[in-house]
């Protein structure tokens, strides 16, 4: 899978991880930074990773900051931008089969580096179950199509 990442200076050990976690298991890794730990604003590269998957330009992408949380907020701004937090197994899984998510969001103080690995490991793996869920995701995009022009 061809993949994007990006991280502020909290979630930089983790995104250099998981890239060759990414790598080692097949997938193609663009790192959009931060580059080292020195402070950065993560609306920035959240904006930035967000563009590219709005644009089609990767398959899936992945933010990771302090709590998880704050990435997500700028994100999800985007048309089309579905990203979601995930802090154990379980909310990946549901990310992809429920929520269809093209961009998942992890917390680096709140997980390790195995268990970030296992969430994104997963969250690839799963498949979106359609049903029910299509029909609320059809909801977000005419909230989408009301709200953001």
């Amino acid at each position: 899978m061809n993949l994007v990442i990006g991280s502020d200076h909290s979630g930089f050990q983790i995104k250099e991880k998981l890239k060759k976690f990414l790598q080692s298991s097949g997938h193609t890794v663009t790192d959009f930074g931060c580059y080292s730990e020195e402070p950065v604003d993560w609306t920035d590269i959240a904006l930035l990773v967000a563009e590219a998957i709005r644009e089609k330009k990767y398959d899936k992408g992945i933010l990771i900051d302090g709590t998880g949380g704050a990435m997500p907020i700028a994100a999800n701004k985007l048309p089309g931008i579905r990203a979601v937090c995930a802090y154990n197994e379980l909310t990946a899984k549901f990310a992809t089969e429920h929520d269809d998510a093209n961009i998942i969001c992890l917390g680096a103080r709140m997980i390790g580096d195995l268990v970030a690995q296992e969430i994104v490991k997963i969250w690839l793996e799963a498949k979106f179950s359609g049903e029910r869920h299509q029909r609320r995701l059809t909801k977000v995009e005419e909230i989408e199509k009301k709200y953001m022009k």
